[in-house]
C-alpha cells in the first residue's frame, strides 16, 4: 500500500477529546490540522456500547457535573442534552460482611469513625487549598507532601479502621489506585483542580451529577463532523522527529505528516512510547515513567427493569470488601431496561484485568448477588472494559503521580518541547483528568501552539 504524505499547520496525535478539542480550536483560528488517531473510533476514553432497544450504555467516562462549565458549554453547542443520574433512595455500605444502608455522601457507621472521616475530608480541602494547580512543586510544603504516599499521611491522620477504609474508597472511586500508590501532592493538587474532596465523590451536585442523553462519546464525535478533513483513524504515530530546518515531521503507520507545530493528546505514559529525535529532554521522558494510569474495568449488568428502586434503593453501593468497590444505577433516562454499573478499580481491576471476561463476570454478579439479591444473579446481559488491557489507553481514569514525581518531573507536564505541544486530561490544572479537563488542556494546548494564550 502506497504511503500518503500529509502536510498541515498542526498535526494532532490523539482523537480522544482533548485532541479534538485542540483540532476545533486550531481550525476556529483559520490554520490547517492533522489529526492521527491509533483506534478505529474518535472518543479516546468515552465509548458507547449499544444494548439493544435504541439504548446504550457508556464504557468509559459518562458523568458530568455542575462545577464543569466548559464541557457543558461545549454540550449545549453541539445540541446534546443531559439528564440526572439517579440518586433516589437509600443507598448501601458494605464491611466485614456487613450490609447497611445510608443516605448522604458518607455511610453511616460509628460517630467516631464518622467524625474522623469528616475531619480527614476537610483537612485535606484546607491543605489543598494552599496549591497552586499551574505550579503544585512550589507549594510550601510540597518537599513534605510529595515525599509520602497517601497510605502514610492516612496512617498517621486516621486511628479508627473504618475512617481508614472509607478514605480508601475514596481512593479507588476517584484515582482507580491504591493509597499506597499515590503521592500526597498529587491527591491535593487533584483535589484543588476540582475544588472539594467531596465534589469529586458527591453524585447529585458533585462530579457523578448528570450523563448525556445518547451517551458521552456523542461529544467526541460531534467535534470531529464539524472538522474540514476527517479524522485519519487507525493510524497510530510511531515516530515524531524535528528537522533541524524546523516544523515537525510525524510518522504513522500508513504515511507521514509535516507540520510548524504538534499536540500530542494522550497520557504521558503512552506519549513516551513515540519515538521522539532528538530525544525528548530527561525530565520529560522521566515523566512519563513516572506517571502511571489507574486501572479500572467496569463492568454492566442490564436486567428488564431497574428492581432495585422498587425496594426503596438508589442503585449506589460501596464495598470495603470488594471485589467490587462501587456501584451505581446506570438505567437510560426512561428507566427501561435496568442497568447495574459496577467497578472493579485499583488492585481488584489489575487482577482482573486479564482474567477472560466469564470469570469476571462471575466476580461481579457475586458481589451484585450481595448487595441486591438473587435477582441481580441473572442479568439478560453483561458488558464490561478492562482498560488496563487497552493497548491506546493502558488504563483509566486518569494518570497520576507517585512520590517524588511532582516535584522532580512536573515542570514538564505541560512545557512545550520545542514545536511539540501536550495536552489530555492529565495536563489539566481544572478538573485534571476528567473530561472536563481534557477539553481545556486540548484548548490551551491549540493556544500555545496558535501563540496566543487562553
Amino acid at each position: 500500500m502506497a504511503r500518503i504524505t500529509l502536510d498541515a499547520d498542526v498535526v494532532i496525535v490523539g482523537a480522544g477529546l482533548a485532541g479534538l478539542a485542540a483540532a476545533a480550536r486550531v481550525e476556529a483560528a483559520g490554520q490547517s490540522v492533522v489529526v492521527l488517531e491509533a483506534r478505529d473510533r474518535v472518543g479516546g476514553r468515552v465509548l458507547n456500547e449499544e444494548i439493544g432497544f435504541g439504548e446504550i450504555v457508556e464504557i468509559g467516562g459518562q458523568w458530568v457535573g455542575p462545577q464543569q462549565t466548559r464541557i457543558l458549554e461545549l454540550i449545549a453547542e453541539l445540541g446534546l442534552e443531559t439528564h440526572k443520574s439517579y440518586d433516589d433512595g437509600a443507598s448501601l455500605f458494605e464491611r466485614r460482611g456487613r450490609l447497611r444502608s445510608y443516605r448522604g455522601t458518607i455511610p453511616k457507621v460509628s460517630p467516631l469513625a464518622l467524625a474522623e472521616t469528616g475531619a480527614a475530608l476537610a483537612r485535606l480541602d484546607r491543605m489543598a487549598r494552599s496549591i497552586d494547580p499551574e505550579r503544585p512543586w512550589d507549594a510550601d510544603r510540597a518537599e513534605r507532601w510529595d515525599g509520602q504516599t497517601f497510605a502514610t499521611w492516612m496512617r498517621r491522620a486516621v486511628r479508627t479502621p473504618t475512617a481508614r477504609d472509607l478514605l480508601r474508597l475514596g481512593i479507588w472511586a476517584v484515582w482507580a489506585a491504591e493509597p499506597e500508590d499515590l503521592s500526597l501532592l498529587h491527591v491535593l493538587f487533584y483535589i484543588r483542580s476540582a475544588g472539594s474532596f467531596n465534589t469529586l465523590l458527591d453524585t447529585a451536585g458533585g462530579a457523578q451529577d448528570s450523563r448525556v442523553v445518547g451517551g458521552t462519546q456523542l461529544i467526541a464525535l460531534g467535534l470531529a463532523e464539524r472538522l474540514d478533513d476527517p479524522v485519519h483513524l487507525s493510524s497510530p504515530v510511531r515516530r515524531i522527529a524535528v528537522p533541524d530546518a524546523g516544523g515537525v515531521t510525524v510518522e504513522f503507520d500508513g504515511g507521514s505528516a509535516r507540520a510548524r507545530r504538534a499536540i500530542v493528546a494522550m497520557p504521558p505514559l503512552l506519549a513516551g512510547r513515540i519515538v521522539y529525535e532528538p530525544a525528548l529532554p530527561a525530565v520529560r521522558d522521566g515523566l512519563t515513567q513516572r506517571m502511571a494510569q489507574g486501572s479500572v474495568v467496569k463492568c454492566m449488568a442490564i436486567y428488564p427493569e431497574p428492581f432495585w428502586r422498587a425496594e426503596g434503593l438508589s442503585g449506589q453501593a460501596t464495598s470495603a470488601d470488594g471485589p467490587v468497590s462501587v456501584t451505581y444505577d446506570n438505567s437510560p433516562p426512561g428507566g427501561s431496561p435496568g442497568v447495574m454499573l459496577a467497578f472493579l478499580e485499583a488492585g481488584a481491576a489489575r487482577r482482573a484485568a486479564d482474567l477472560p471476561q466469564v470469570e469476571r463476570r462471575a466476580l461481579v454478579l457475586a458481589c451484585l448477588e450481595r448487595f441486591f439479591g438473587p435477582r441481580a444473579a441473572d442479568p439478560d446481559r453483561y458488558v464490561d472494559k478492562a482498560w488496563a488491557a487497552d493497548p491506546w489507553s493502558r488504563g483509566c481514569y486518569g494518570g497520576f503521580m507517585g512520590p517524588g514525581a511532582w516535584r522532580e518531573n512536573g515542570i514538564a507536564l505541560r512545557e512545550p518541547v520545542g514545536p511539540i505541544h501536550w495536552a489530555g486530561a492529565e495536563t489539566a490544572t481544572i478538573w485534571n483528568g476528567y473530561m472536563e479537563g481534557a477539553i481545556r488542556s486540548g484548548e490551551r494546548a491549540a493556544a500555545a501552539a496558535l501563540g496566543s494564550e487562553v
